[in-house]
């Protein structure tokens, strides 16, 4: 019996026999927190993410546009990245170069325009698929439409959320999605701009991805 044989026959030897019983998660998650109205589960994540030096305005379903202009004009940016094939993001690219904001599309491979992506975007738009109210997290699943270099490479990162689509904690999201069932290729979960802490926990914002996070909240006004 060789060396390798003797050492996989004692650790066969010191493996259970039954298998372990696992923790029941569901019902732990059931106590954990009080399951929230939608407007407090807003508050909530609006409350979290804020600390976390994000910025939020609550719009409306049909006004968010004007406010995302407004945003623009107070940062001083003429240029937004957007995904022309999503609602949110073809909107965007109809309407704002009228007043003055120029949205060139995501729409080709990212070999044929990396130096313009790197150097030239000082800010990009996306939605977000869903948020965590318990940690003020936004959920995102970048696609083939909005991929993932939208979120982490320009400087500015601004979100569309929608405030139906909030859960109470990460497992909520995770069970009611049925995430077991599928997850994309990418999945982000962003609570705030970029941040890195040294060895003395001296915290820095923008350190390897946007600068600014922006969530313009939409909420159940028309």
């Amino acid at each position: 019996m060789s060396a390798r044989d003797r050492i996989l026959g004692k650790l066969k030897a010191t493996m259970p026999t039954t298998s372990p019983i696992l923790p029941d998660v569901a019902s732990w998650f059931s106590s954990h927190r009080v399951v929230e109205s939608p407007s407090d589960k807003a508050k909530r994540f609006r409350a979290c993410i804020e600390l976390a030096h994000a910025e939020v305005y609550a719009v409306s379903r049909g006004g968010w546009l004007q406010k995302l202009y407004e945003v623009l004009s107070a940062k001083q940016i003429d240029k937004l990245l957007v995904a022309p094939g999503t609602p949110h993001g073809a909107r965007a690219q109809a309407d704002l170069p009228a007043l003055g904001i120029t949205c060139p599309g995501y729409d080709t491979p990212i070999e044929n325009w990396k130096p313009a992506m790197f150097n030239e975007m000082p800010a990009s738009f996306t939605a977000a698929r869903a948020a965590i109210a318990e940690t003020g997290t936004l959920i995102l699943w970048p696609d083939a439409d909005e991929p993932r270099l939208m979120s982490l490479v320009p400087p500015i990162h601004i979100v569309l959320l929608d405030a139906a689509n909030i859960y109470n904690t990460f497992f909520e999201a995770m069970t009611t999605e049925g995430w077991k069932e599928g997850l994309p290729t990418n999945s982000l979960l962003i609570s705030g701009p970029s941040k890195t802490a040294d060895i003395q926990q001296t915290l820095a914002y923008g350190a390897h991805g946007p600068k600014e996070l922006v969530v313009l909240l939409i909420g159940d006004e028309q």
